[in-house]
């Protein structure tokens, strides 16, 4: 089984597994903020499902070397699984220093977001050296990817602070990876020219990164 095969079967998994822990919360309630709530397995569990299927399939694209899809993979299945384990025994999953098995659970958190920090950065640099795309798509994998190293930094940020404040940055800027070559490959079945293409790509491109901006005005604000 290759890897990009692999990670989209796993990614299904973790995603499944958020809309499973939004029916427990549904059904049996229970904090949904904080730092032991319901939310963090719902939003792991979508989150990382969906960006690791982007993953696999912007990195199919720009020929990333198949280890980098195994390494995120397997990074993301261990940001899932012990972010949902912390929220079953309902202690906090991160900053959780409180029993040596709390020790190592925030441990491995950290090796697990490392880890994907490397696979972003990874994936940033195949993204600027595919030459081998269309304009269009080029752009769009070159600013998705950059965006998403940006979300990275704004997670290292909430690190730093203990949860911080860049929540909403973070999450607006982590999508555009799979919004905008998304919107590359749709208008490939236009009968658009590539360079009007480009400039819609380029045009979309100029637009995230002004949200993303205002995004972290606002939690710079607040």
């Amino acid at each position: 089984m290759t890897s990009t095969r692999f990670a989209y079967r796993v990614a299904a998994l973790l995603f499944l597994s958020g809309l499973f822990h939004l029916g427990v919360f549904a059904v049996g309630g229970g904090p949904w903020e904080g730092p032991v709530s319901w939310r963090k397995a719902v939003t792991f569990g979508l989150s990382f499902g969906l960006t690791l299927a982007t993953y696999a399939w912007v990195g199919a694209r720009l020929r990333l070397r198949p280890g980098w899809v195994w390494v995120f993979t397997g990074a993301s299945v261990l940001e899932v699984t012990l972010t949902s384990l912390q929220v079953w025994r309902r202690v906090p999953s991160h900053f959780n220093e409180a029993t040596t098995f709390d020790q190592l659970v925030t441990r491995g958190l950290t090796v697990g977001g490392v880890t994907i920090i490397v696979s972003v950065l990874a994936l940033t640099v195949a993204a600027f050296r595919a030459r081998h795309l269309a304009p269009s798509t080029w752009l769009a994998v070159r600013v998705g990817a950059s965006t998403l190293a940006v979300a990275m930094a704004f997670g290292g940020l909430m690190i730093a602070e203990r949860g911080g404040s860049w929540k909403l940055a973070h999450g607006v800027a982590m999508h555009g990876v799979l919004l905008l070559p998304a919107l590359a490959w749709a208008l490939s079945f236009t009968t658009w020219s590539e360079r009007r293409r480009t400039r819609a790509v380029a045009l979309a491109s100029a637009g995230y990164c002004a949200l993303i901006a205002a995004a972290a005005g606002y939690n710079a604000l607040t």
